[in-house]
C-alpha cells in the first residue's frame, strides 16, 4: 500500500480522487468508480469537516490494489468518533421526514464490500475494501 498525507479540507478532495484513482485499474468500470468516489469522499469529507475542529490537521490516505480487491484505509489523530456505530437512516421515510446526516456512511456500507473503524495509538482508522474484478 501506497500512503500519502493530504491536508484534511474540502480543498484536498481532488487529490485525494487523484491518488486514489491512482491505485485502480484503468479499466474499473464506470459504475464501481462512483461507488468509490462516493465511498471516499464520504470518508474524506467527514474527516475535513470533523475531526480536528476547530482546528486544522491531516488525514493519512493508504490504498493498494491487490488479488482484485482495492483497500483504502483513511487515518487521522482527530477527535474519536466511530461513524460505524450510528444507526442506519430511515430510508422508508420522505426526505422531509428524515433526520440530517448519516446517508452517506449508510450508501458507503452499501456500496463497500467491507467498512472497518478501529482507534489505534490515538488515530481513527477506517478502512473500506471493494472487489473490483
Amino acid at each position: 500500500m501506497i500512503t500519502k498525507i493530504i491536508p484534511a479540507v474540502d480543498e484536498s478532495m481532488q487529490a485525494v480522487f487523484d491518488f486514489v484513482h491512482g491505485q485502480i485499474p484503468q479499466d474499473c468500470p464506470l459504475d464501481m468508480l462512483n461507488k468509490i468516489d462516493l465511498a471516499v469522499e464520504e470518508i474524506f469529507i467527514n474527516i475535513a469537516h470533523y475531526a480536528y475542529t476547530p482546528d486544522k490537521g491531516d488525514a493519512a490516505v493508504s490504498c493498494g490494489f491487490e488479488k482484485d480487491t482495492l483497500t483504502i484505509v483513511f487515518s487521522d489523530s482527530g477527535k474519536q468518533f466511530n461513524p460505524l456505530t450510528h444507526l442506519d437512516p430511515d430510508i422508508s421515510l420522505s426526505l422531509d421526514e428524515r433526520e440530517i446526516g448519516g446517508l452517506g456512511i449508510f450508501l458507503t456500507k452499501q456500496f463497500m464490500d467491507s467498512v472497518d473503524y478501529k482507534y489505534v495509538k490515538n488515530q481513527n482508522v477506517i478502512s473500506i475494501q471493494k472487489k473490483i474484478f
